[in-house]
């Protein structure tokens, strides 16, 4: 492949006020090629939008607008097919598209920039391809909060211990366990809904930062685009990036929650705890140690999850302290974006299929229930049942876990006549309560650990994923795909 090449090409579109040709160093420094390229297509998008819109309001002719909106698709091809090869020397994606039809059309492509900078027209690029990339990714998040909902059907009756301080606290449906993360996950889900939104909106037409004497019709190539809103102002359009801290921190925070995930299961996995099952598929052996079946995928999982909260560091750092309006220290703003993009693709390929194939050894998380003291605090609200005020019952009940502690008995071993002595309020049938199912069953207030208000769970998950879908859709439907998609 050749760089592109053609008669009149110019090296750099802004050379006039220059005497001197860019030093070497400089230029490679500045170029921008390696975190604008891939948004070529919706640079291209951008200005045949942007050309129609000049062919609309006079400044194009009808010919000089056909001839410009043609060629623009040839070169999207040839960018697609890989025939297009940018120069480094006319430094970002923008320039190298309109230097090539320039070369090819003369004096038509010449006046495609008319009414337009490179400050607005960056920014329209990079929202499009900024929405589109949401969009994808909420596919892949539908997916996931989908795999989390058919797990917790799956495991609703399914008892497990429940962890405060990563001490055993409360028996809980397994199930809970999974919607408590698909919460998380939803709470994600509107915060990536909120990133497009944040980016829905067209800077395009208000230039370098004050917009045009001409007369540009921002409304024509806002509704050209998809996008639903217009910035009202063209000093704060290319003078902030707020669209892109909104997404970095939708990715920020969903990292969180993926490493929290990972870190629970990596620890129920352990042979300490070894009630929850990995598939082998997701885990690998060791170099050394025959025996080892290590939770390599949720460990890079979780090593990942500090590059997306590194980007939020890096955009909030770099905008901060800026001036209005534009600076070129924007250019860098790609750079953690379509990092944190990939880094998210990454995750949410492999994070759905691993969990779908989790398992639970029962019998080992009954283990985990065999001295009884997870059932603690049933004893005490059964006691406030019986009219003793919460704080005496938790003393009794504290009294009596002492008391099996210091004669090693599980506090399930205490016979009814025990219980008496130690609270006479106690009912005869306290001892058939303290079992995992009856405990987790009797937390059945809204929102809580049994089975049953797991099912309610998981079917208000189900219709408030619905909506999210729709959504979605009616995003997606006024989404200008480029003709590849």
């Amino acid at each position: 492949m050749k760089e592109h090449t053609g008669k009149n090409a110019p090296e750099a579109l802004w050379k006039g006020r220059f005497a001197q040709d860019m030093n070497e160093a400089v230029c490679r420094f500045t170029q921008s090629l390696d975190l604008d390229w891939r948004t070529v297509e919706y640079d291209i998008l951008g200005s045949v939008a942007h050309a129609r819109m000049l062919g609309s309001v006079g400044l194009l002719t009808p010919e000089e607008t056909g001839v410009i909106i043609r060629e623009l698709a040839q070169i999207a091809r040839e960018a697609r097919d890989g025939t297009f090869v940018p120069k480094e020397s006319l430094e970002d994606v923008h320039m190298n598209v309109e230097a090539l039809l320039t070369a090819r059309t003369g004096d038509a492509g010449a006046k495609l920039h008319t009414g337009r900078s490179r400050n607005d027209q960056a920014n329209t690029t990079v929202r499009l391809t900024l929405r589109r990339e949401i969009l994808r990714l909420w596919g892949m998040m539908e997916r996931l909060l989908g795999t989390l909902l058919d797990k917790a059907a799956e495991h609703a009756d399914v008892i497990v211990p429940g962890y405060t301080h990563l001490q055993q606290a409360q028996p809980v449906s397994m199930g809970h366990f999974w919607m408590a993360h698909f919460q998380a996950f939803l709470r994600d889900a509107r915060r990536l809904l909120d990133a497009y939104e944040s980016a829905d909106e067209c800077p395009l037409g208000c230039g370098a930062l004050a917009g045009s004497t001409l007369p540009l019709d921002r409304e024509m190539t806002a509704r050209e685009l998809g996008f639903s809103k217009i910035c009202e102002n063209s000093m704060d359009a290319v003078g902030q990036r707020d669209y892109v801290i909104a997404f970095h921190y939708f990715a920020a925070v969903f990292g969180v929650h993926v490493s929290r995930a990972a870190e629970d299961l990596i620890v129920y996995f352990s042979s300490e705890f070894g009630w929850v099952k990995l598939p082998d598929a997701f885990c690998t052996g060791s170099s050394m140690m025959p025996q080892k079946k290590n939770p390599d995928v949720l460990e890079i999982l979780r090593g990942k999850s500090g590059q997306l909260t590194g980007g939020l560091v890096d955009i909030l750092t770099m905008i901060k302290g800026t001036p209005l309006t534009f600076n070129r220290d924007f250019q860098e703003d790609k750079r953690s974006l379509w990092r944190s993009c990939d880094t998210l693709t990454g995750m949410l390929e492999v994070l759905p299929p691993l969990l779908a194939e989790v398992g639970v050894d029962e019998e080992a998380a009954a283990r985990g229930f065999a001295d009884g003291f997870i059932f603690a605090t049933d004893v005490a609200e059964h006691l406030v049942e019986r009219g003793v005020p919460f704080r005496k019952s938790h003393e009794i009940v504290g009294n009596a876990v002492r008391r099996c502690v210091e004669r090693n008995r599980a506090l399930t071993s205490l016979s009814p006549d025990e219980w008496q002595t130690l609270a006479p309020q106690a009912a005869p049938d306290l001892p058939s309560l303290l079992t995992p199912h009856r405990s987790a069953s009797r937390r059945d207030t809204f929102g809580g650990a049994s089975p049953k208000q797991v099912r309610l769970q998981i079917e208000s998950g189900r219709r408030k994923l619905a909506r999210f879908q729709e959504d979605f859709t009616d995003l997606a439907s006024r989404f200008p795909f480029p003709e590849t998609e």
